[in-house]
């Protein structure tokens, strides 16, 4: 008989199919080798408590390769910041860093709220082509909401 999980699995790898979204396929597709081996037991545990860091550790990487291959520099830089678009990225990168920051601690203490992040995650990434960095942003928006409603009551 099939787990629950793995069956979870193969209807988020069809949902990934028929939305054509290639990151949720190999996601699954990953886990499902994972689980149907004897890696899955040592993996999961470390995956569910780094994943997040090691995700935004490859983010990271991918971002800073420009300035590593010498196509943005100080000069690029400076020539940006006399735009005020380039202050706008700049306020958004701060409020996005922050949110995130506050996202890890709901994550970590309100696995309720992972669920729905998670689900909420999945379904924009299959059906709206969305990125897969939603439950963290949303764990610190969600977070920030939160702490609002905790001031008003």
């Amino acid at each position: 008989m099939i787990s629950q999980s793995t069956l979870f699995l193969f209807i988020l790898l069809a949902v990934g199919y028929l939305a054509k979204n290639q990151s949720l396929m190999v996601a699954v597709g990953v886990l499902v080798l994972l689980k149907w081996t004897f890696w899955g037991d040592k993996i999961f545990p470390y995956l569910q408590h780094k994943g997040i860091n090691l995700g935004v550790t490859i983010i990271t990487i991918a971002v800073l390769v420009p300035i590593a291959t010498g196509e943005i520099g100080f000069k690029q830089l400076l020539d940006a910041m006399k735009s005020y678009y380039a202050w706008i990225a700049l306020a958004s990168g701060i409020a996005v860093a922050l949110l995130a920051k506050g996202g890890v601690v709901l994550l970590a203490n309100d696995p309720h709220i992972t669920a729905a992040l998670v689900f909420g995650t999945i379904l924009a990434v299959a059906l709206f082509n969305g990125v897969a960095v939603g439950p963290l942003i949303g764990a610190g928006i969600a977070y920030a909401v939160m702490h609002v409603i905790q001031l008003i009551k």
